[in-house]
């Protein structure tokens, strides 16, 4: 197959491919309340009956898993199973604030498109598919089938990917084009921790930060009683720590902002958290000695500023990248106090071991562990068919050089065996996933669609 024909076959169906995406993007498919047929709720639900319509449309043998997860198959020689999974998701993070556009409207601007999910993950899903469908339409010959399978939980813990390896069989090869190029094959263990604790409230009536607890908080607000109104506008007049705080007076008290930025919380190095800096301010009032040592026992373990966790005792790294620890969600009012973490390490450490320490940490300070989850690192071989093949398509392709690479984790194939992450971002491009103007250029969404095209005639040919 000449591969010009399926540049020739993404350009044609350009329009098609932009407005499946405009239609997914105007949906927002975040987490909601589980009901009854809609376990992530019902938003997602109607984001994967949009593609899974588009699918059937096109042909191709489609199948929705009570919303948990939808697949649509391409059997073309009469095989009784896929051999290659493409696994995408559907379901986005909420928008936040700091959007030029219109986060659930795809907005085009001199060859760029604007919106929640275009990158991750709507944009590749969309890719999938007519990538796909071109191989379908375009009569290529494979001897493998194909599945492509659209997920609704990844970004808050993939429990569609559990329900999924419970009820079906997951081909022998998988990639998701969830992550960078060229491919990740080596994904740091991901743990989550929320911990919880009792506080007066006679000085600080509430406090409030993130949003999800993957991604470093880019704001938090605290609600203090009206004498402390002075104290805080010397310390915004004098601060220091590159974070933005206004302060302004409410019918219960001095409401405070602080924001900050921003990032993935596999890289916070390269963001401002806007909860840590809050409680720098907080612990130098003049309040409750119980209060500002139970602040400043969570600021201490916390610093603003350190994302390696030395202060926790659990700082390492190995081949796979450095551990990195976020505090990425707050919420304090009527005495309790909960804040939760996000932490991702490498393959040198278990998550035993980290939770071991993470007790250890805290064991004296009034601050309990609530609640406790993760996984451990996920490897696959750089020398399997599967890894080979994808980073010769991408050298092909882009003419640049084929490498496995290792990064925080952890990517939607991460409890997959033997699974990748091939694609999408491409090195030194900040596509603000996560982040407020998540964009995508016109050609690399038609361009991803070539090179998974080529992907699947090479894989199952």
């Amino acid at each position: 197959m000449d591969n010009s024909k399926y540049r020739n076959f993404a350009e044609k169906n350009k329009e098609d491919i932009i407005s499946l995406l405009s239609t997914l993007v105007e949906v927002p498919s975040i987490e909601g309340k589980a009901e009854e047929n809609f376990p992530f709720g019902k938003e997602p639900a109607k984001a994967l009956g949009i593609i899974l319509d588009k699918a059937e449309e096109m042909g191709f043998t489609v199948n929705n898993r009570e919303n948990y997860y939808a697949t649509a198959d391409y059997l073309p020689n009469g095989e009784s199973k896929p051999s290659l999974a493409v696994l995408c998701h559907l379901d986005v993070v909420p928008a936040g604030k700091g959007w030029t556009y219109d986060p659930f409207k795809v907005t085009e601007k001199d060859g760029i498109l604007y919106g929640r999910g275009v990158t991750d993950d709507k944009g590749p899903a969309v890719s999938a598919l007519y990538a796909l469908y071109s191989i379908k339409e375009l009569g290529v010959k494979l001897s493998k089938g194909v599945r492509l399978i659209f997920g609704t939980n990844e970004e808050n813990g993939s429990a569609d990917i559990e329900y999924y390896l419970k009820n079906d069989e997951m081909p022998s090869m998988v990639f998701t084009p969830d992550a960078s190029y060229p491919l990740i094959n080596c994904e740091k263990g991901m743990a989550r921790t929320q911990y919880t604790a009792q506080m007066g409230n006679d000085d600080i009536l509430e406090i409030s930060g993130g949003q999800v607890i993957n991604a470093v908080p880019a704001e938090c607000y605290a609600v203090l009683a009206s004498k402390h109104r002075e104290a805080v506008c010397s310390y915004i007049t004098n601060n220091k720590n590159n974070c933005c705080f206004t302060a302004e007076q409410t019918e219960s008290g001095i409401k405070v902002i602080c924001k900050g930025e921003s990032a993935h919380a596999s890289t916070p190095q390269k963001a401002k958290n806007a909860i840590t800096a809050m409680l720098e301010m907080l612990v130098t009032l003049d309040i409750k000695d119980e209060t500002k040592k139970l602040l400043g026992d969570i600021l201490k373990r916390y610093p603003y500023g350190e994302t390696e966790g030395y202060s926790l005792g659990i700082a390492c790294e190995d081949k796979s990248g450095a551990l990195t620890c976020v505090l990425s969600l707050i919420n304090a009012e009527n005495g309790r106090l909960d804040f939760n973490t996000d932490i991702r390490f490498p393959m040198s450490m278990t998550l035993s071991q980290l939770k071991s320490k993470l007790k250890n940490a805290v064991d004296g300070t009034g601050i309990s562990i609530a609640e406790f989850t993760g996984t451990n690192a996920h490897y696959a071989s750089p020398d399997s068919f599967l890894v080979k093949t994808l980073l010769d398509v991408y050298e092909e392709h882009t003419g640049k050089k084929g490498e496995c690479i290792a990064i925080g984790g952890g990517t939607y194939v991460h409890g997959i065996e033997g699974g990748v992450a091939f694609g999408v971002e491409h090195p030194d491009t900040d596509y603000r996933i996560h982040g407020a103007d998540e964009f995508v250029p016109v050609e690399e969404l038609l361009d991803n669609t070539v090179i998974f095209a080529k992907v699947i005639e090479r894989l199952c040919r």
